[in-house]
């Protein structure tokens, strides 16, 4: 069926953004490559479907959400430009980032080696540490929510939209790709960093195995393993990879919100840790893919019809109960966690997939934490109740009880109000001397504690900042801690000769440089399209940031075939070899009446480009073929002459006394092998 004409493309949003092409349609919005009139910029325009954008109450809430992810500027978040409507038309404008998504690398690959995955992934968790810390939360960490643009560059998109529906959503909605939805999510429960790192546990297992943890005929199928299975390790899905990833995946995805990582920021703190301790061979270790690339999970999202995104967001309708997600078929499934309070036992379900190995050290340490809760929950709990005492007895516990309230209550006041607990503001020391930074927060009432840092902008042995930040107001019992700069921390450069210009500019981004001017050179022994060399040269100590040149090779340079037709051949062997050529002789000669014997006749190639070293062969002259000149003494003139001519030679009649007879009286040369398109005289009397 022809796809309907979009009344979008051609035209110009709120008189700004003209519509040039659409970019993806998913559940809640259609894309569009647009032009920014007015900066003379492309741009990605994500236009509500109307039954979001005639809600009013939803719209005020996507132009908060709207202005607190414009706030979020990081190199690794895709940036919101604009918020606004245009009539029926309710938009965002967003940064345009030109090249591919992860779930097409995951189409295109399959399974990809943990150097790259933990790589690519790297960057993301990045991005969510420092939207975490500005309080944002994404709510729909995918693949197809990671954008690798041309020149290596990964951003998460799609910050704002799914917190402005969720809040919206006053049904008990889910909001989010059912193939990576938390847990809590699903039980209707509020979500917060934790629910995207349980995202991204997944797209991590999926990254590195080629296939999605959970499948299911359909999306509330997949949703209940998220809430009553364990998300198995991936190497039973993938032998072979490092127990390092099967524990940090298994972390990332635990049922328990609270036996996570806590934030983006405390994932990257341990990913980072964990590439730095894998060997190189665990690091590289490719896995054969599972599935045909571009093929689905059974049970995750449907595209709507012209979209590529194969997992868009979806809105589930849930019941009253966060427990409960209502089916689309006739009988509803109830989602229940197993074994949870209040719930019946016929609705307890064996969690599926469940890891019967032996736990690992940061499970052994969740555990000891866990029963250090346990134990000191128990201590404060009383195994009986206290025995009753008699009236006067429990008077004077109480004025005693009084007394002692009076008396920490004004010793309180004097310590919150005067005392060390007295409220003080931290100082601005940036830019100061240590001694200097140290004088003014005591001046300020703090006792500090240095700390050196590294610091790109600031120099060394100059005050960073504090923790908690200036103008914090806070106790002045609290210890401050002084930032002292070490200077900009140096990074030994990694080579990148030898690979293509894509593993690069990838090995860059991973390494947080710059890709610098890549130029291109002709090199006879480096394929077309790898890296000959670099500058700064490998090993050289810069700073994040610092842009790296490249040379890319052209490949071989090409050799224009010189024309040696008519030279001799040792001449024409030269003249090839001094092009940089191979001859080649052909093992027969030629005759030829033109060109003499020895000499070139013919040449294969006889024009265009080679490359250096190839051959050329050369086809050599034998000269012109030779024939015996019958003899015509006695014979007619006419008829002597009609002969040598079939035979090929020039005829010249020499007329004695007028040639009255006719015949011919002498003939030169006669009876003798002479070579083709000679001249015979004849003698005619």
């Amino acid at each position: 069926m022809q796809e309907t004409k979009d009344h979008l493309i051609g035209t110009t949003v709120d008189g700004r953004y003209t519509v040039r092409s659409r970019l993806a349609r998913g559940g809640m919005s259609t894309v569009y490559l647009a032009t920014d009139q007015r900066l003379e910029r492309d741009v990605a325009l994500k236009v509500l479907h109307p039954h979001l954008a005639n809600d009013p109450t939803f719209l005020e809430r996507l132009s908060r959400e709207a202005k607190a992810a414009a706030s979020l500027s990081h190199p690794h978040i895709v940036g919101v430009l604009d918020q606004g409507e245009d009539g029926p038309v309710a938009y965002l404008v967003m940064e345009y980032v030109k090249g591919h998504t992860l779930r097409d690398t995951l189409s295109e690959q399959g399974p990809l080696p943990p150097r790259l995955a933990l790589a690519l992934i790297d960057p993301v968790i990045e991005g969510l540490a420092a939207a975490h810390r500005s309080g944002l939360i994404h709510r729909d960490v995918k693949p197809e929510n990671v954008l690798i643009a041309d020149d290596g560059r990964i951003k998460v998109g799609d910050f704002g939209l799914a917190r402005a529906i969720s809040a919206n959503t006053s049904t008990g909605a889910l909001i989010g790709t059912v193939a990576y939805l938390a847990p809590e999510l699903v039980l209707g429960q509020p979500a917060d960093a934790r629910s995207d790192i349980y995202s991204a546990g997944i797209m991590l297992y999926e990254m590195l195995t080629g296939k999605q943890p959970y499948a299911g005929d359909s999306p509330i199928q997949v949703a209940y393993q998220h809430v009553n299975a364990v998300v198995g390790r991936p190497s039973d899905a993938a032998p072979g990879l490092a127990e390092d990833l099967d524990e940090l995946v298994q972390w990332c995805t635990a049922v328990d919100a609270e036996n996570r990582p806590v934030d983006g920021a405390a994932l990257l703190t341990e990913l980072r840790h964990i590439r730095t301790t894998l060997t190189d061979e665990e690091l590289d270790r490719k896995q054969a893919s599972s599935r045909p690339a571009g093929s689905s999970l059974a049970g995750a999202a449907t595209t709507e019809p012209g979209s590529p995104d194969a997992n868009p967001t979806e809105a589930l309708a849930t019941a009253a109960s966060p427990t409960e997600l209502i089916s689309q078929q006739s009988n509803p499934t109830t989602i229940m966690a197993a074994g949870g309070p209040g719930r019946p036992q016929s609705a307890a379900v064996a969690p599926v997939n469940q890891d019967t190995r032996q736990p690992g050290k940061r499970e052994l340490k969740r555990l000891e934490r866990q029963e250090s809760k346990d134990r000191a929950r128990a201590a404060a709990t009383p195994s009986r109740p206290l025995r009753e005492g008699n009236p006067r007895r429990r008077g004077i516990i109480w004025t005693i009880v009084i007394v002692l309230l009076a008396t920490l209550a004004a010793s309180a006041g004097w310590f919150f109000g005067m005392g060390p607990g007295s409220p003080g503001t931290v100082p601005d020391v940036k830019n100061k001397t240590v001694a200097e930074a140290q004088q003014l927060l005591r001046t300020a009432g703090f006792n500090s504690e240095p700390q050196d840092v590294f610091d790109d902008d600031i120099l060394a042995g100059l005050a960073v900042g504090t923790e908690p930040e200036s103008g914090a107001e806070v106790r002045k019992f609290q210890p401050i801690t002084l930032f002292v700069s070490k200077g900009a921390q140096l990074f030994p450069l990694s080579g990148l000769a030898g690979g293509t210009l894509d593993e690069a500019k990838i090995a860059l981004n991973a390494a947080e440089m710059a890709l610098g001017n890549v130029t291109q050179a002709f090199d006879e022994k480096v394929p077309a399209g790898v890296v000959i060399s670099q500058d700064p040269a490998k090993g050289t100590e810069v700073r994040h940031g610092t842009p790296v040149s490249l040379v890319v090779s052209k490949g071989p340079q090409p050799i224009p075939v010189p024309d040696v037709r008519g030279l001799a051949q040792d001449a024409a062997v030269k003249a090839l070899q001094d092009a940089g050529l191979k001859a080649v002789i052909a093992p027969e000669t030629v005759n030829d009446k033109t060109v003499p014997k020895g000499a070139v006749v013919s040449q294969l190639p006889a024009n265009g480009t080679l490359i250096r070293g190839e051959a050329v062969t050369l086809t050599v002259s034998k000269g012109p073929k030779l024939v015996k000149v019958p003899s015509f003494i006695g014979k007619q003139a006419a008829e002597a002459e009609r002969e040598l001519k079939k035979l090929g030679f020039k005829v010249e009649v020499n007329k004695v006394l007028g040639g009255f007879f006719g015949t011919v009286r002498d003939q030169n040369p006669v009876n003798a092998e002479v070579p083709e398109d000679s001249v015979v005289t004849l003698t005619v009397v």
